[in-house]
Formats: C-alpha cells, sequence, structure tokens
C-alpha cells in the first residue's frame, strides 16, 4: 500500500494528478458544478444535443415503451427492437451494408481489433490514436507497430517489410487532443497497396463534420470499400451513449461470432438507443445542417480572435482547439486560473499526451454564442496571455 500511495504522491507532485468535478446540471454552454455557474469549454457534445428537447423525449419514451434496461446481451434476450432499428439507421447514414451496437467506444475498439486480429497478424497505428486503440492493438497478440504522427511514408515503409498474414492500419479520424484530421486519402492508398485493411475511429468527427455530418470520411472523399471498418461514438457528436462499427456483413458477422467485448457485456439501455434515433435524424436534418455551420462559424471566429492576440493554438479545423503551453503545472495554473473568473477548460497532461505537451483542450460547442466565444477570448487575453509570457 506505501507503493500506491507513493504513486499518487508522485503524480501530485509532477501535477499530473487528476480530480472530479461533480456536475449539478444538464450539458450545455453554461453547466453547474458543484453549486457553481460556469461556462464550459471542455465538453464532446460538439452540436449540442445531449440536452435537446427532442432527444429527451424519445428516451422518456423509450423507457416507457421498453423500461430501463435490456436485462441481457444482445445475443441472450438484450437486443431489441430500437437496436434494431438504430444499427439499420447508422448503416444507412454511414453508407456501409451493417452496423453492430457496442455499449461503449473502448469497447468497439478492442472488439473490433481482436476479433479481426491475433497471433501472426499485424496492427500498424498512429502514435497519437486513442488510448482504446493502442490497447486493443496490445490486446489483440498481433504484432503493434506504431508510425510517428500523420506520417504515411514512414507506414508505407513499415508496411513494406511486415510479413504478417493479415494487416490492420488503425487511426482516429480526428485526433481528440490535437484536433487534427487523418491524411485518410493517403492511408487508403497506401493500404490497398499493401493488402491491408483500414479501420478508422470518427469518435470526434462524426456528426459533426463534412457536409452531411459523416465525418472525416466525407471530408476525404472515402468510400466504404476505402475503408472497410468504420467506428462512430454516441456519446460525443451524437450526445447520447454509445458506439458502433459499420462495416460489410461479412466483417459484422465475424464480430457478432467472436468480438468478446461484444458477446459478453450487456446491450446498451433501449432508450438509450431510441434517444440516439432522435439525435440522428437531427443530424441529418436542416436543423443539424445549421447546427454544424453555426460550429464551423464559431470555430473559425476563435481562431481568428487567438491569432490576434499571438496565443499559440495548434493546427485544427475542427472543434477541438487545442492551446498548447508545455510544462503540465502551468498548464493547471493556467486552467485554474480561468475557472476562478467562472470558466471551464481541462488542463490535459501526461500521459494522456506526450511530455511536454501539456495543454488546454479548448472545445467550441453549437450549443455556444459567440458572444461567448469572445468572452472566452477576453479571459484567455488577461489571463492566459500574462501566465504564458511569464517564462518567455
Amino acid at each position: 500500500m506505501n507503493e500506491l500511495e507513493q504513486e499518487l504522491q508522485r503524480r501530485q507532485a509532477a501535477h499530473l494528478y487528476r480530480r472530479r468535478r461533480v456536475v449539478d446540471s444538464a450539458q450545455g454552454a453554461e453547466i453547474v458544478v458543484e453549486g457553481r455557474p460556469l461556462l464550459s469549454f471542455c465538453s464532446n457534445d460538439y452540436l449540442g444535443l445531449a440536452n435537446h428537447p427532442a432527444v429527451i423525449a424519445a428516451m422518456q419514451q423509450g423507457a416507457a415503451n421498453y423500461g430501463v434496461g435490456s436485462g441481457a446481451a444482445h445475443l441472450v434476450t438484450g437486443h431489441q427492437t430500437p437496436h434494431h432499428r438504430l444499427e439499420e439507421e447508422l448503416a444507412a447514414f454511414t453508407g456501409y451494408p451493417r452496423a453492430l451496437l457496442f455499449s461503449t467506444g473502448y469497447m468497439a475498439n478492442l472488439g473490433a481489433v481482436s476479433a479481426l486480429c491475433g497471433a501472426g497478424d499485424a496492427v500498424f497505428e498512429d502514435r497519437l490514436n486513442h488510448a482504446s486503440l493502442l490497447d486493443a492493438g496490445l490486446l489483440s497478440r498481433a504484432r503493434l507497430q506504431r508510425f510517428p504522427h500523420g506520417d504515411v511514408a514512414a507506414l508505407d515503409e513499415r508496411l513494406a517489410e511486415s510479413k504478417a498474414q493479415r494487416k490492420l492500419i488503425v487511426t482516429d479520424g480526428v485526433f481528440s487532443m490535437d484536433g487534427d484530421i487523418a491524411p485518410l486519402r493517403a492511408l487508403a492508398d497506401t493500404a490497398q497497396r499493401h493488402g491491408a485493411w483500414l479501420m478508422m475511429d470518427d469518435a470526434h468527427g462524426l456528426g459533426v463534420i463534412g457536409a452531411h455530418g459523416r465525418g472525416a470520411m466525407e471530408v476525404c472523399g472515402l468510400t466504404p470499400r476505402e475503408l472497410p471498418l468504420l467506428v462512430g461514438t454516441l456519446g460525443k457528436g451524437f450526445g447520447s451513449f454509445g458506439a458502433f462499427v459499420a462495416a460489410d456483413a461479412l466483417i459484422i458477422e465475424t464480430l457478432i461470432q467472436q468480438a468478446r467485448p461484444y458477446i459478453y457485456t450487456t446491450a446498451l439501455p433501449p432508450a438509450v438507443a431510441e434517444a440516439t434515433r432522435a439525435s440522428l435524424r437531427i443530424i441529418q436534418s436542416d436543423e443539424g445542417a445549421e447546427r454544424r455551420a453555426h460550429l464551423t462559424a464559431l470555430v473559425q471566429r476563435f481562431r481568428a480572435g487567438a491569432q490576434q492576440l499571438g496565443l499559440a493554438l495548434m493546427e485544427s479545423p475542427t472543434a477541438i482547439q487545442p492551446l498548447l503551453v508545455g510544462d503540465a503545472g502551468k498548464a493547471v495554473q493556467l486552467s485554474e486560473a480561468l475557472l476562478a473568473t467562472g470558466i471551464l477548460i481541462s488542463a490535459i497532461r501526461p500521459p494522456t499526451v506526450p511530455e511536454g505537451t501539456a495543454r488546454l483542450r479548448i472545445t467550441l460547442s453549437a450549443a455556444h454564442t459567440a458572444a461567448q466565444v469572445d468572452a472566452l477570448l477576453d479571459a484567455l487575453q488577461y489571463i492566459a496571455l500574462p501566465l504564458l509570457r511569464e517564462d518567455s
């Protein structure tokens, strides 16, 4: 036990200790945290659907019709009509023959990679992939090879040297801590040249970017044939909960038979599936298009304002706008200083990001107003700039 206590103390001393905050309200641009109203810029509710009246009503009606819990795994009695309809609608939305629901994005990634790859195979991953993708590669028993972020030439070299029976390239669509979009066209061409599969987790892009909200795949102009596996999570742009894998019928049937995180866990509550169906309808509607357009305008407004202030934002066209700080202690100091003024932004530190790249992960939502973005810029001007210039 002393070793555990020492490790916790080490984390505190290095400004790496994490603490939970208790939110007393629904998600939104303005939330109440432990009794205090705050302007939030750190949620992944990019389209502002988590508290949308139509989504809430669908969940309430779903609970009234189907109860609260699903009662069992999908392969026992847990696969209910709302799940099945949602899978069909997600497949149609993404353009794939089939879709398969998972309880979380973490489970979807673990299930897909471990079901399709094993000993004798190779998994190639971008170095900045989400932890769930990296864990999926490690747990699959395939040889995990990581390539420098976005470096398709380095990936090409590793693929050319590989003698693996089966090769799977895995990438985020929108990188969760940097906000940039993977070079999907180049990755797809490289995969085809080496006879490899390409799998993308579009947790932070699906519903949010692309003319029709189809995410990084739409932005980069890929087809399902070029991207055999698409993973999408439902707790971000969709504002609900859960995840899915979209693929052809052969892959989906393989996952149903072999993906342990799918087989051995209770299905999502059917009311959650009904709420997600309502979110999907909004995403595909004129309202969804208007929300994406509003979000895009806010991102452009924020980036233009930050540039005028001389703030060093990372290169990101998405709702994720990281302000690079470097030192973990300074990132925490900056986050706390903003909190004192009523603005909530999390300090992201190692091991979530590489050593020396601690940052404020600023996220914008369609729920924000232009005035709220301007208030953030004002706070950054008078609080962030002086702190960031102290050691420069």
